[in-house]
């Protein structure tokens, strides 16, 4: 829940109170992740597509269970080389050196070095003084500035700018995520469309056999012309299937291109897979899916989001509040009259900002940073909604395309059979052609379904996964900034530290269920 520690619209009655206001936590709301209501009544049996495993392994790297190194591999370089995933990187670079700047609000803001110098002719035209004078003139002044920290400005934007560096990570996790899966859902695309080529092929083998036999008997004279055109049609047909399936591959192959960081082109990580799809089996979660799914990383950085915008509001009520600073300059002023000696001086005390009036400009200051809160919580509220139903839509999926192969496998079964028995009888004489060609395009239609069924039962498994928040690890900064990048960045920028200090674990926000 979000407590207001102060009202908006409240200001002191006396500066008196401004002795008091020292010790005063800063102002605006603390910030407490809200309550999901519904979620500790959601424990769904997700189609009994998932089983419960304590000694389940963590679904950080759940394309091991497919038991493919190639797909490993692929992921694995995409981790490397993916511009999106590099960008995400960059950015929890960027929310660092942010937090930087609000944690050195902190201190004097103000730390100046101001000298001048001058050369100064002058005529001077009657008195006792006429004629011509040349001089010369210097002045060096330290100036410093230190607004206190009264009313927790400073500290709020430090919270602030905090949350929103942890949201920046958690979106680079999510960016990982959504890494994996995509891969993962290529990868079984392009394998499922090898299948569905060398179904095609293998039928159009089978039906040019058909159509050679018709013309042979068409031209001996024992079938008509029917028979020969709707032997050629129907294999026609099945050949104009395998561009468009090589298209497809072609476009599969280029999006893993992208994903990798490389040009479009041959990979040669694909040159020697086959067609085979993983077994449909059911998902181990070492955890119930609610637990999981508070744990997803764009559930995370909606959370951290919102923390970020309740320490907003904070910073904009302080500009309802007079602003005290302290401030001094020490300062030299000298010039060459022998006449006129130097200067210097020292010059100290505290001084007093208040915007009075503002004809309500401060006021819908914080009624706008208090909306962009609400709407950042019902934010994190739609969040977990569309968590949860990614995960029962993944789960139903699974469970329907599982039930869907066990009926096309049957099916498959029957067409093939039909196929035997319609080719035994036209030879024997007991029916016609068209049973034939009708027995196989049912089989060729069976075959092709039964394949693209079973990649989306396993696409179906990799957006379950997804779901789950599977498939990120903790973020290095090695990790983030490969090499020959953090060499260029510090060719053009003084990064100081940055880009070699280790980045925090930093704490986990997270509501029980």
């Amino acid at each position: 829940m979000i407590r207001a520690a102060v009202r908006p619209g409240a200001r002191p009655l006396a500066p008196a109170l401004l002795v008091s206001a020292v010790a005063c936590a800063p102002l605006g709301p603390d910030f407490s992740e809200p309550h999901i209501d519904w979620l500790a009544a959601w424990q769904p049996d997700l189609y009994g597509q998932v089983a419960p495993d304590p000694q389940a392994d963590d679904i950080g790297r759940w394309w091991r269970r497919f038991g493919d190194p190639v797909l490993a591999g692929l992921i694995e370089q995409a981790r490397r080389e993916n511009p999106g995933l590099r960008i995400a990187g960059l950015r929890i670079l960027e929310s660092r050196a942010a937090l930087g700047i609000a944690v050195g609000l902190k201190y004097p803001q103000l730390q100046q070095i101001n000298a001048a110098g001058a050369y100064v002719s002058e005529y001077i035209d009657g008195g006792p003084d006429d004629g011509h004078r040349e001089f010369r003139t210097g002045d060096i002044a330290f100036d410093i500035q230190w607004e206190m920290d009264f009313w927790g400005r400073f500290r709020r934007g430090i919270e602030s700018a905090d949350a929103a560096f942890f949201a920046s990570v958690a979106n680079q996790r999510d960016v990982q995520v959504l890494l994996a899966a995509q891969v993962a859902t290529l990868y079984y695309g392009y394998k499922t469309t090898l299948q569905r080529i060398a179904i095609a092929r293998d039928n159009v083998a089978v039906q040019q056999r058909s159509l050679e036999i018709t013309r042979k008997l068409f031209e001996s004279g024992q079938e008509s012309e029917l028979d020969l055109q709707q032997a050629r049609t129907q294999y026609l047909a099945t050949l104009a299937i395998i561009p468009a399936l090589q298209l497809e591959l072609t476009r599969q192959r280029n999006a893993l291109c992208a994903l990798l960081g490389r040009a479009p082109g041959e990979l040669p990580e694909l040159a020697g897979i086959d067609g085979s799809l993983p077994p449909a089996d059911r998902i181990a979660l070492p955890e119930m899916p609610a637990n999981l799914l508070l744990r997803r990383p764009d559930v995370r950085a909606a959370a951290w989001q919102a923390a970020a915008q309740s320490a907003q509001v904070g910073v904009a009520m302080t500009d309802l509040y007079p602003a005290i600073s302290l401030f001094g300059t020490v300062g030299w002023a000298g010039n060459s009259l022998d006449e006129v000696g130097d200067v210097s001086s020292l010059v100290a005390g505290p001084a007093l900002s208040w915007n009075i009036f503002s004809y309500g400009r401060l006021e819908n200051n914080v009624r706008v940073q208090d909306a962009r809160l609400q709407q950042a919580l019902e934010n994190f509220q739609a969040r977990v909604l569309d968590a949860a139903r990614e995960i029962d839509d993944a789960a139903s999926r699974m469970a329907r395309t599982a039930a869907r192969q066990r009926i096309l496998d049957e099916s498959l079964a029957a067409a093939e059979r039909s196929l035997e028995i319609a080719s035994r009888r036209y030879r024997e004489g007991y029916s016609d052609f068209q049973r034939v060609l009708d027995a196989q395009a049912a089989l060729f239609a069976q075959s092709d379904q039964a394949v693209i069924n079973r990649g989306d039962h396993v696409a179906a498994v990799i957006d379950l996964y997804k779901s789950l928040g599977g498939g990120w690890r903790a973020a290095t900064i090695d990790g983030i900034i490969p090499p020959a990048m953090r060499r260029r960045m510090r060719e053009r920028t003084d990064w100081g530290g940055l880009l070699d200090a280790p980045l925090p674990a930093g704490p986990e926000r997270r509501a029980e269920p």
